[in-house]
């Protein structure tokens, strides 16, 4: 396996060569994954976002030449770049352009502000940051601005307008901190050679819990979205509607927009999670798949009936809701998933084959037959079945490290490198989980 970002941990070679002989790592890039989409899917509509549809052809050509934008702009492999965007186009061709052009992308919320966006470029020494120019009334160009004069080492700014709007920043393209500027649209260059990557390298940086950062590789996510994929049973007639913030674990990759695309399918993107905005997209565009929060899901079912074509609703929480679960499957027609996905990686799911019970009331099982899953005491003492202890898992999709974070790995890890979630969960008989919140929670 080819050496890690420096800060990560990678998993001991015992576990990548079972890992790699039972097939689930195939050392295929994330970016490189999609030119065989786009090759076999090439004119079937990938993105669509209000009256922006994409095809997958245009969508790998956009990242081809986004990702020789940032390359042109000074840019390095390795090198990492902060990302903070809502559900738009330009975050999936951003995310995959960033990893095509061998950066590492950090993707963090659009919703965060001060102290953690400042920690999190200061973390990972990032010399870039695409994110709104504003957003919701909040001027990120700014905030970003203010970080660049504390840490000189960000450098390149890429600022996205929502279509028709008028960057107040159109004329800026420097500042007094030595910072560049530049629309998001501007990164724009004719393909160059491919870069030879390492599918054992971290693909992206993701946030957890604030300011820790989860490391994920091209490896462990790529057998993560398509076993999500296929547990979902997604094909090309599939149409995925992302509500959740897409740098999510759930969004991103369970199987989220990036499985939709391995499968063929459309990936509709919603930056609004109200019904008004969202339940019409139902209708509209045919949607069969979607993730929600119970909240989410509760404010839906109360604006009233809707038409559907939904087949599946994921729906993300801890503890499950098991009376919104029935609800939304009685009202819309589908089959409804529970779901507990962690940014470490760790995905938990209910079965299409599970009877009622426990596809209404539990988490269902790990996503990966080598998933490794212990329930603790307080002692570290196995549990029996039914009694709660702290959830512990490791497997080929969840990580042995956080990025550059010794201390804090120090307390999270155990000595043979089951990841410590700080969630309580108990086992039914029948093998199935229930998560039922945060240990922190339950005192």
């Amino acid at each position: 396996m080819a050496s890690m970002l420096d800060g990560c941990t990678p998993w001991p070679e015992e576990f990548t060569d079972h890992y790699w002989a039972a097939g689930h790592w195939q050392g295929n890039t994330l970016d490189n994954l999609l030119r065989g989409w786009a090759l076999q899917y090439g004119p079937r509509t990938a993105l669509v976002h209000g009256d922006v549809r994409l095809t997958y052809a245009q969508l790998n050509r956009r990242v081809d030449r986004m990702a020789s934008g940032f390359r042109g702009r000074g840019l390095r492999p390795g090198m990492r770049v902060v990302v903070q965007l809502p559900n738009v186009p330009e975050f999936v061709v951003t995310a995959f352009a960033l990893m095509r052009a061998g950066l590492v992308p950090v993707f963090c919320p659009v919703s965060s502000r001060e102290p953690e966006v400042p920690e999190l470029v200061r973390i990972t020494q990032a010399v870039g940051y695409v994110g709104p120019s504003t957003y919701r009334g909040f001027d990120h160009t700014a905030m970003a601005g203010g970080i660049a004069a504390r840490w000189p080492f960000l450098r390149r700014v890429f600022t996205y307008e929502a279509p028709g709007a008028e960057s107040p920043y159109g004329g800026l393209t420097t500042d007094p901190s030595n910072c560049q500027y530049a629309p998001l649209g501007s990164l724009d260059a004719p393909p160059e050679p491919a870069l030879a990557l390492s599918a054992g390298q971290v693909a992206f940086l993701v946030v957890s819990g604030g300011t820790l950062l989860v490391p994920r590789t091209h490896d462990d996510f790529a057998y993560q979205v398509t076993a999500a994929a296929a547990l979902a049973g997604l094909g090309e007639d599939d149409v995925y509607l992302g509500v959740l913030p897409p740098e999510t674990d759930l969004a991103l990759g369970g199987p989220g927009l990036i499985g939709t695309l391995s499968a063929g399918g459309t990936v509709v993107l919603a930056d609004v999670t109200d019904p008004a905005g969202c339940l019409p997209l139902l209708a509209r565009e045919r949607v069969t798949v979607t993730a929600l929060t119970s909240g989410t899901a509760r404010r839906w079912l109360d604006a009233g009936p809707a038409p559907s074509t939904l087949r599946l609703v994921q729906i993300l929480g801890a503890p499950p809701d098991r009376a919104t679960a029935e609800r939304l499957g009685t009202a819309l027609n589908c089959r409804v998933q529970q779901v507990f996905a962690l940014p470490e990686g760790l995905l938990t799911l209910t079965r299409p084959a599970d009877p009622a019970a426990p596809a209404l009331a539990t988490h269902g099982r790990p996503l990966s037959p080598d998933d490794q899953i212990r329930l603790v005491g307080t002692e570290g003492e196995p549990v029996p079945d039914g009694t709660p202890g702290e959830l512990l898992a490791r497997g080929p999709h969840t990580i042995r490290g956080y990025y550059r974070a010794p201390a804090h790995d120090a307390r999270t890890f155990t000595p043979d490198g089951y990841l410590r979630t700080g969630h309580l969960a108990h086992r039914t008989p029948e093998g199935h989980l229930v998560v039922t919140g945060r240990i922190d929670d339950a005192g």
